[in-house]
């Protein structure tokens, strides 16, 4: 009721109006205050008008706080969302959307209190508590009435040990409004959300979390700092066909982030995804605090307590599927380009490749070998020689061949002249419109494109059939999956897409623009997959379930598989791998690599890289030489550009370029038995191949925002050199022992200055405390697979201990770790004694070690012990360096013991007596 006050005076209607104006003001004022606005601070506040256009009636309509913190409120009637600043609508302190009903130990029952504004709110919410076992948690937020859509793939692996209440790492509590999981041993929260601030309707589902800390990494992919801005940050998630650039979504999505408690003495670092697969948004704002945002399924939280980072990751992986074992020669260096145009130019770079010296695995092709650019074709006329040379030059040099595989398949050709489509239709694979009839899009095929619905039961015998057939023709050895995101060149259909809300959600994650829509350059949301599920859920899968049945069909070749797909989702690295897409030749782009890499290695997909060189524009000679400097470290290593740019393979570009390129990976090869053993180790147990030296220095707060170098494992520092016209390099070491090829360091955790030059290895650094297995480098990874090993024995200054280890089988065969045809070695050196022992020995080879080089001996040994026995000069020749602190062992250790059963075990103590 409004109450109006009359005063009798000349200017009364002036007055009417004042005093009407002044009593809303304090309605407004108590309504404020009833709801304790002006407790909430400006970085505290959760949004409540998120779905635009914002609007003060629409917020106060919700229930909610309105209060411009000073910002411009200019465009607020836009469609598109605004640029994220502090909400002007939020949740007042005494806001209640749900309120908690009932409660036991593992379930929470919520009933909505009053509408959130957005259309069908699910009444009735139950949280499962699931304690998986003491490191991790799963919070299961569902309908407690109606089934809703759940993710299908991947199939967890949800942890079979039980928790028990003595060893738990968490603890979790209630009161009127909060659910809290926090860590026991120093009570900090770690997952704290307010149900009451929660949304939880049919088309958009909001909760909020507060961090630990503002050190928040993951949440891909995008173009982004290793460590996420949380000064009000979007992150969509919703596969894009969109070269990486800032403040877009791009071609995977991954709702997983790792933070470290860095006010806790121990730096415990913990981790939380959402098993989710619709289109969301996920906002980072100063509190700090996160909020997920998602238009469908349910929420599924699980929460890692670590309390390693490393711990963390493995905890992830191992439930979301642990990474693949690559094969040996997809460690080598690959060669493409989108623009061969034909075989004599493809052929004309593979020769001045090999002529150059330059170590060479793989040849790819693009679609411009296709007929047409049709999948599972090559072009009989410009590419005519292609099946001869994979048979007869690549495969008899040990070199592989990959071609690419577009998810989408032309329908236009003539009936019967392409089996693709034909069969397809006979197996009633392809997408589906609204109507029930073939989706029908464009990408590069001539008329018009469909795609497999990787979903429906006889998706997967189709390709492993069409796999098989090409197989016959064009023998390839792996897969490069791309455009499947999916991609589309309509927004839809060629006449568009149905009106529904299932097109236009009230809600539409990262939508910055008025014109974007959730079928921007991809297909309807109303498209129907098999069992009538919508691509509006499975959209987000699309990529992974196409790399399950790529992986099923070459495993049907009898061939480990070997997949780069670019576009990725949760679970992707048990499967398949990942390249970084159409990146731009230029220096920002290659510098924002390395955050790229480190997060798809927390991803579960270790193998991971960008085109060296850079794929879009011409790359230039500087440019080149430093990235292969730094791609020469990627896990997965290849040189491709854009059919519009220049040839910008080594030999193309000049001496300078082929001498960085051949040092820089003569050097990769020399240490690829030790990333073989790193890809084992994770794909056994989970964690990272390429790791953010946090990781391994958690209580040194200066690596938290490093994101210009990197660890091979735990042992190889790589701090490459990343901008232009560079003459000094600064590189930070953490508290420890570091060698180069040149010179030990005894850091105290410090910057170092180096000078630099284009054809220097000196910014790889080994760690003290390590044992790493080399080779002397080859022309490929097949001449390699026999050759002898150098063991490099990293002494620490202070213990004078180091440790590593070795993997190695044939390379390439189907499940080692299951048949027991491959080998484990430990190494350990300790009081002047390096012990090297065999922990499993299953396949045969005439390998030996044959030099040992022992780092940080401090001087010449008075003599050395072999197994016990004083080494016979003949058997064992050394050589000792005053100057660099290195002793060189030359010996013969066989690593297999070709007179026993594969069961005995190989066990050898080197000692060296000093007086």
């Amino acid at each position: 009721m409004c109450i109006e006050f009359i005063i009798n005076h000349p200017n009364h209607g002036i007055d009417k109006i004042f005093f009407f104006s002044l009593i809303v003001s304090l309605v407004t004022f108590v309504t404020s205050d009833s709801l304790k606005c002006s407790t909430i601070r400006n970085e505290d506040r959760i949004d409540c008008n998120p779905d635009p256009p914002i609007s003060k009636n629409v917020c106060e309509q919700r229930g909610c706080c309105w209060k411009t913190p000073g910002n411009d409120l200019k465009n607020l009637s836009s469609k598109a969302l605004p640029n994220l600043n502090v909400p002007y609508c939020y949740y007042g302190e005494n806001y209640i959307g749900y309120k908690i009903e009932k409660h036991s130990k593992n379930l929470i029952q919520l009933k909505r209190n009053r509408s959130s504004g957005f259309a069908r709110d699910i009444e009735n919410i139950n949280i499962e508590i699931h304690e998986l076992n003491d490191k991790v948690i799963r919070l299961k937020f569902i309908d407690a009435n109606k089934k809703r859509y759940e993710v299908p793939i991947p199939k967890l692996n949800l942890p079979s040990t039980s928790s028990s209440s003595n060893s738990r790492l968490y603890s979790v509590e209630l009161d009127s409004s909060h659910l809290i999981v926090r860590r026991r041993e120093t009570n900090q929260s770690i997952f704290d959300i307010n149900l009451a601030y929660m949304v939880y309707s049919d088309q958009l589902i909001h909760v909020t979390s507060r961090l630990p800390s503002k050190y928040i990494y993951g949440l891909g992919e995008h173009r982004a700092p290793f460590r996420k801005n949380t000064n009000w940050k979007r992150y969509t998630q919703w596969t894009r066909d969109q070269y990486p650039v800032t403040d877009k979504a791009l071609y995977g999505n991954h709702p997983f982030y790792l933070t470290v408690e860095d006010e806790s003495p121990k730096k415990s670092a913990s981790g939380v995804f959402l098993f989710n697969s619709n289109a969301m948004d996920i906002i980072t704002q100063p509190s700090p605090a996160i909020t997920f945002r998602t238009i469908g399924g349910i929420l599924d939280f699980f929460v890692f307590f670590g309390p390693k980072p490393e711990d963390v990751i493995s905890q992830y992986q191992n439930l979301i599927g642990l990474p693949a074992m690559p094969p040996f020669w997809s460690l080598g260096y690959q060669q493409c380009r989108y623009g061969y145009n034909n075989f004599t130019n493809l052929n004309a770079t593979y020769t001045r490749t090999r002529a150059a010296g330059i170590p060479m695995d793989v040849q790819w092709t693009d679609i411009d070998a296709f007929n047409s650019n049709n999948d599972f074709t090559y072009d009989h006329k410009r590419f005519k020689e292609l099946p001869d040379f994979i048979n007869n030059v690549l495969h008899p040099n040990g070199q592989k061949f990959i071609p690419m595989f577009d998810c989408g398949i032309s329908s236009g050709e003539s009936a019967g002249s392409y089996k693709p489509f034909d069969s397809g239709v006979e197996l009633d694979v392809f997408v589906k419109n609204s109507s029930n009839k073939i989706f029908r899009g464009k990408v590069w095929n001539g008329k018009s494109t469909v795609w497999p619905d990787f979903s429906h039961p006889n998706a997967t015998e189709y390709w492993m059939d069409m796999f098989a057939e090409y197989h016959q023709t064009i023998a390839f050895d792996g897969a490069w999956l791309d455009m499947n995101e999916p991609s589309n060149f309509y927004d839809g259909e060629e006449h568009g897409c149905p009106e529904s809300e299932i097109e236009n959600p009230q809600y539409v994650p990262g939508m910055t623009d008025d014109s974007l829509t959730l079928r921007h350059k991809t297909l309807c949301m109303t498209a129907r997959h098999y069992d009538d599920q919508l691509h509006y859920n499975l959209h987000n899968l699309y990529s992974l379930s196409m790399a399950m049945a790529t992986n099923a069909a070459l495993t049907k070749l009898n061939k480990r598989p070997f997949i780069i797909s670019r576009a990725t989702a949760p679970g992707h690295g048990h499967w398949a791998y990942h390249w970084n897409g159409d990146i731009l030749s230029d220096w920002s782009s290659m510098r924002w690599t390395i955050p790229s890499i480190l997060n798809f290695n927390m991803f579960g997909i270790p193998m991971v890289g960008a085109d060296i060189c850079g794929f879009g524009g011409n790359t230039v000679e500087e440019l080149c030489i430093r990235w292969y400097q730094l791609g020469a470290f990627y896990s997965f290593a290849r040189n491709h550009n854009d059919i519009h740019a220049i040839d910008q393979d080594p030999a193309a570009l000049g001496e300078s370029v082929i001498k960085a390129a051949r040092s820089s990976l003569q050097y990769r090869y020399r240490f690829l038995a030790h990333l073989y053993t790193l890809f084992y180790h994770v794909h056994k147990n989970g964690g990272t191949v390429l790791r953010p030296m946090f990781f391994e220095f958690p209580h040194d707060e200066h690596t938290y925002e490093i994101e210009t170098q990197f660890m091979w494992g735990d042992s190889v520092l790589i701090a490459p050199i990343l901008y232009p016209n560079q003459t000094q390099h600064k590189i930070y070491l953490p508290k420890g022992t570091w060698y180069n090829r040149k010179v030990s360091f005894e850091s105290q955790g410090q910057y170092i200055t180096m000078n630099d030059s284009y054809d220097d290895i000196d910014y790889v650094f080994v760690r003290g405390g390590s044992i790493i297995p080399t080779q002397e480098p080859h022309d490929n990874t097949e001449l390699m697979k026999t050759k002898d090993f150098l063991l490099i024995v990293a002494l620490d200054n202070q213990t004078s201990y180091a440790k590593g280890s070795l993997y190695w089988d044939s390379g390439d065969s189907l499940n080692p770790d299951e048949t027991g045809h491959y080998n484990f070695y430990n190494f350990d050196a300790v009081n002047n004694t390096l012990t090297i022992q065999s922990q499993w020995l299953g396949y045969q080879t005439t390998q030996n070690i044959n030099f040992i080089n022992i780092l940080g001996v401090p001087k010449l040994p008075i003599s050395f012990k072999l197994n016990g026995h004083v080494s016979d000069p003949r058997i064992i020749r050394f050589n000792y360096d005053e100057q660099t602190n290195i002793l060189t062992v030359e010996t013969k250790l066989p690593i297999y013991n070709q007179d026993s059963s594969s069961h005995d075990r190989i066990h050898y103590q080197f000692e060296w007596i000093m007086e």
